[in-house]
């Protein structure tokens, strides 16, 4: 078997419900595919130092991308997908970062109105 094969037991999957940061952007890729990107804040435990984790993802999928523009900052979402690592060259010098490849997307809450 090559290194690079995953076993069996190896699972890449994600599931995070957590809150709509911004609206949703969508950009045309060379490709012509069109990449929804969004970000979910998730609050972490009392006491931490930081209050939230801030999560980069994105889809190529139109039903996920639509039900992402359904909803408005401070929504609930819950997402599924597998986590990846994008690398691109910045003017700096090589960058990467981590972000969900989402699958699925629903709307698990709708944020509470200031009325």
């Amino acid at each position: 078997m090559d290194k690079n094969d995953a076993t069996p037991s190896d699972d890449n999957h994600v599931f995070l419900r957590g809150r709509l940061a911004a609206p949703a952007v969508v950009r045309q890729l060379p490709s012509g595919d069109e990449l929804c990107s969004f970000r979910l804040t998730i609050p972490r435990p009392a006491g931490s130092r930081a209050k939230v984790d801030s999560i980069d993802c994105c889809t190529t999928k139109l039903r996920v991308r639509k039900s992402v523009e359904r909803g408005a900052p401070g929504d609930q979402f819950e997402v599924t997908g597998r986590l990846h690592r994008r690398f691109w060259r910045s003017p700096t010098g090589p960058a990467s970062r981590f972000e969900v490849e989402v699958s699925s997307a629903r709307i698990s809450a709708r944020r509470q109105s200031d009325a």
